[in-house]
């Protein structure tokens, strides 16, 4: 179709290295960059499960000039700007020269938060991060820390995109820190990393990344660079999320929603405007502490059907690209589209409410202030009647 938007740029900066097993290359991969003394964030729940060891134990297999200077692993769920603060002090302390993010979404942002701390020497975010940081090329310049990111999780795509959503723990909101050099130099995909993520997670994760795919897709920003990665990403997510969900030891699946994971968010970052169903999920996340990826798998179905004029224009050409079949009328083709992602959610065990979170009437009262405080709203402010519909729908 043609394109009435005919301006824009593309930038695809971070590497990929993709591959089972492919984590042994990390000490060579530092070294490449011009590393030497390495700091490595990750969270308790990876130190846990063994994930860190793994990673360790790589410098020592083959002798190395590249070292691990220091490991913070005290990462929280949300990239929270406290904890990022205490991580750059922490790499600033033991004289580090590069990053390595080890982890989902919220250690991938918290060293994506370091990265531009560090560059540009400040001891706090919190007061550059009273709304919304756009930073974009020939303003923004390379930043020259070596950076290396291995996902545990496939859904954030956090490795490779330009934003980094921190959780601004003053305001209560979450705010988005856009840069085109805060992701990562080179993201290693390495699917056994995800083979001990519990089904529950690896759904919710995959639907953060399929959420990430359509409203890349259906953005007024979209163009045919951001439609191919889109379009190819909910391929194979609508393909490979039930088998990595049935089987978590399935590396061909997981090994897909990786890769997956890392287009979605490309299309979405670099076709970035309208993007109603995260500017819920933001707000229900960021007042609940409801996990990112569970608030888009619960929301986004519901977003679409309380907005059918957003999405009506491309619907049917969504369709057929992702190979469904796509009734002649549009509105219909919405309603197949819907039941499909209602479809997946219920097959892979997720839920089509927040009913277990036991959310405050009360609060939820204040939820249109909340979703219009939310920075990711700014460009395309969700209209009340939206919100309160959809949030009736989906707090009961």
């Amino acid at each position: 179709m043609p394109y009435v938007r005919s301006g824009f740029q593309f930038m695809a900066r971070t590497t990929i290295t993709n591959g089972v097993g492919s984590r042994v290359l990390l000490p060579e991969t530092i070294r490449g960059l011009g590393g030497k003394r390495a700091f490595l964030v990750t969270d308790p729940g990876l130190v846990r499960a063994g994930l860190l060891d793994k990673i360790l134990e790589l410098f020592d297999l083959v002798p190395t000039p590249v070292t691990i200077a220091g490991v913070f692993d005290r990462v929280e769920q949300d990239a929270k700007a406290h904890i990022i603060n205490e991580a750059a002090r922490a790499y600033r302390e033991c004289a580090a020269d590069s990053l390595i993010a080890l982890g989902g979404g919220s250690v991938l942002d918290t060293v994506k938060g370091i990265k531009w701390m560090v560059s540009r020497g400040l001891t706090d975010i919190r007061p550059s991060l009273i709304g919304n940081v756009l930073e974009m090329w020939p303003d923004a310049q390379p930043i020259f820390i070596p950076h290396v990111a291995l996902p545990t999780t496939a859904g954030t795509g956090a490795e490779a995109s330009p934003i980094a959503v921190v959780f601004h723990d003053d305001l209560g909101v979450k705010v988005n820190l856009i840069n085109p050099f805060i992701n990562a130099d080179i993201a290693i995909l390495d699917p056994e990393l995800t083979v001990g993520l519990p089904p529950s997670i690896t759904a919710f994760t995959g639907f953060d990344a399929l959420t990430h795919a359509i409203e890349g897709f259906f953005s007024p920003q979209a163009n045919p660079f951001t439609d191919a990665y889109a379009i190819q990403s909910a391929r194979m997510i609508f393909e490979n999320l039930p088998k990595a969900v049935a089987n978590g030891q399935d590396l061909t699946a997981r090994a897909n929603m990786l890769m997956a994971s890392t287009m979605a968010i490309i299309s979405f970052s670099l076709a970035l405007n309208a993007i109603p169903v995260h500017n819920m999920a933001h707000a229900f996340g960021a007042k609940f502490g409801i996990p990112h990826g569970l608030a888009n798998a619960v929301l986004l179905p519901n977003v679409m059907a309380a907005m059918p004029a957003f999405y009506r224009p491309r619907v049917r050409e969504f369709m057929a690209a992702v190979g469904f079949d796509a009734p002649a009328d549009p509105d219909a083709a919405l309603e197949a589209l819907i039941q499909r992602i209602r479809d997946l959610r219920e097959q892979v065990g997720l839920p089509a409410t927040f009913a277990d979170y036991q959310l405050d009437k009360r609060q939820l009262g204040k939820m249109v202030d909340l979703v219009h405080a939310d920075p990711s709203g700014v460009v395309y402010r969700l209209p009340d009647a939206i919100i309160q519909r959809v949030t009736r729908e989906v707090a009961s």
